[in-house]
């Protein structure tokens, strides 16, 4: 039996459901198909660890939903989606009890960067004000496809203000550099640093800078904010609103096949045998090489993109713990207001030396962590005086050796889980003695369970392939394929491993729609015959 819409979407994660409410709002009938049991991608949340507590399952905190034009185009407050913040965005911990914070108050950031660099505080809000000048046509210029005329036009009068290649030669500046050129303490160094670690991107290379001070200025204007009630409240609104208007959206149904006759994309078969024909267009949210190698047979792929595939390079693998706490995490000293993220490393130094290690092929010894404090930041996720925490780390999708007691083998079977758990456990306890007592229960997903749970996250990588430069902008996801359109007619990727790229931020999706949607439009006006 064959079912017919104008647009079948591949795949519910945010990217997904963004295409389709797009697609829908042009008045076309739209369905969406999910091969797991409940829509949202890496952007879900859960109760499996403990009934009492929710985790989110993959992602936690969203700036760029916060800031994408759009995410806000959709309201979804009027579909149940409302954002928390902590009392503080961010904050690193040092060995000696001091702390890093980041906060939505640029004054408040800058009075505690002064406390311990002199100087810096002054630094800080100098800079802030810089990015006041850039910050939304910068934003918007990334969100949108490529190249961004518009932006790109407002931008460079913009930058005129604030310094012009000056300013540009500190976007492109790799962020340990970045850092050691504006500011004199450690606070302003691990803030930059840290949230560059958000990518995969080295420290010490071309792109870091940027995407340090693109998250670090996004917590001090939209902050880190999370729905209430757990990740899986803002795709679930996307799918309440697509729903509201008209839109279908079937879970545990896995496409296997994209049909294409005559060079066009008409339609997707699925495992269990069915087939939905697409008049208009099929958008795939699904990484770049299963459209390419899994869901397009061979003979429609052209030869070059074959070719291209082997340079296709994925981020590095996630090893995510989950805790259910029965207290608040407790940290060698309380910071003057708790944060939501937290960042784990002795410093910069060894910030960098682990994500180099990563990208070398060893499991750190002392890895990178990224940690989040839901309860903190959401009181609806666990009860009264518990906490809801998280951490994860990258690990290497080679595996070359294990940087640390050697006992990782890089199979990542639950051994290897395991013993990266203590690891990244170990880590968070020298900084709050006493954590293991308050543990009611763990849970660890490596490489394979993230998979598992997202197919779209291979070997646990998050972001639909590297963030680095070489893999950017017309040469995301493959060289000369810098927008949503592919080599067939009518099917466009709509996921991360499309520019511009990962974060929960719809854009890839967004663009995919709207290009097909314009093509939609030329082929009414292309004349017959």
């Amino acid at each position: 039996m064959t079912s017919r819409w104008d647009a079948i979407v591949v795949g519910a994660g945010p990217n997904g459901l963004v295409a389709a409410n797009r697609l829908v709002d042009a008045g076309w009938s739209v369905l969406v198909l999910e091969a797991q049991p409940e829509v949202g991608g890496a952007v879900r949340s859960d109760r499996e660890l403990d009934p009492d507590f929710v985790h989110d399952t993959f992602s936690a905190f969203y700036p760029l939903a916060a800031v994408s034009p759009t995410i806000r185009s959709f309201c979804l407050e009027e579909h149940g989606l409302r954002w928390l913040h902590a009392p503080a965005v961010l904050g690193h911990p040092f060995p000696d009890g001091g702390w890093a914070l980041l906060h939505r108050d640029r004054g408040r950031t800058a009075a505690g960067l002064d406390a311990t660099g002199a100087g810096d505080g002054d630094a800080w809000l100098r800079l802030c004000e810089q990015w006041d000048r850039v910050d939304d046509h910068l934003v918007g210029g990334l969100l949108t496809p490529f190249p961004p005329v518009r932006h790109g036009l407002a931008l460079a009068a913009g930058l005129r203000k604030v310094g012009g290649l000056a300013f540009v030669r500190s976007l492109l500046t790799p962020v340990t550099q970045l850092a050691r050129e504006r500011f004199r303490g450690r606070e302003a160094h691990v803030l930059l640093a840290g949230n560059a670690g958000h990518a995969d991107i080295p420290l010490d290379a071309p792109g870091s800078g940027l995407m340090g001070l693109l998250l670090a200025m996004l917590g001090q204007t939209v902050g880190y904010p999370v729905p209430e009630g757990g990740a899986g409240r803002l795709t679930e609104a996307l799918a309440d609103r697509l729903r509201s208007r008209g839109g279908e959206v079937r879970t545990s149904t896995e496409v296997t096949r994209i049909d294409v006759v005559d060079g066009r994309a008409s339609g997707v078969r699925t495992r269990d045998g069915e087939r939905y024909a697409a008049a208009r267009a099929v958008v795939a949210d699904v990484l770049a090489p299963a459209l390419y190698q899994r869901l397009l047979d061979p003979a429609d792929v052209p030869a070059r993109i074959r070719s291209s595939l082997r340079t296709f390079e994925l981020d590095p693998g996630t090893v995510k713990v989950d805790w259910a706490l029965d207290g608040p995490v407790p940290w060698l000293q309380a910071p003057e207001a708790a944060p939501g993220t937290v960042h784990i490393a002795d410093s910069v130094k060894e910030m960098n030396l682990a994500l180099a290690q990563v990208h070398a092929g060893a499991v750190p010894g002392r890895p990178f962590l990224l940690a989040g404090q839901m309860t903190t930041t959401d009181p609806t996720r666990s009860p009264a005086g518990t906490e809801s925490f998280w951490a994860y780390t990258h690990v290497p999708q080679a595996f070359t050796e294990d940087a640390g007691d050697g006992g990782i083998t890089g199979t990542w079977d639950r051994d290897d889980c395991e013993r990266m758990a203590d690891r990244v456990q170990a880590r968070v306890e020298r900084l709050a003695p006493g954590f293991g007592s308050r543990v009611r229960a763990r849970r660890v997903l490596g490489p394979r369970e993230l998979e598992a749970r997202d197919a779209n996250l291979v070997g646990g990588a998050l972001n639909g392939g590297t963030a680095q430069l070489h893999q950017q902008l017309v040469l995301r996801p493959l060289p000369g394929l810098g927008r949503a359109e592919t080599p067939v007619r009518g099917l466009f990727l709509g996921s991360a491993s499309a520019h511009p790229g990962g974060g929960v931020h719809g854009a890839c999706g967004d663009n995919a729609a709207r290009a097909a949607l314009a093509h939609a439009r030329v082929g009414r006006l292309r004349p017959r015959g």
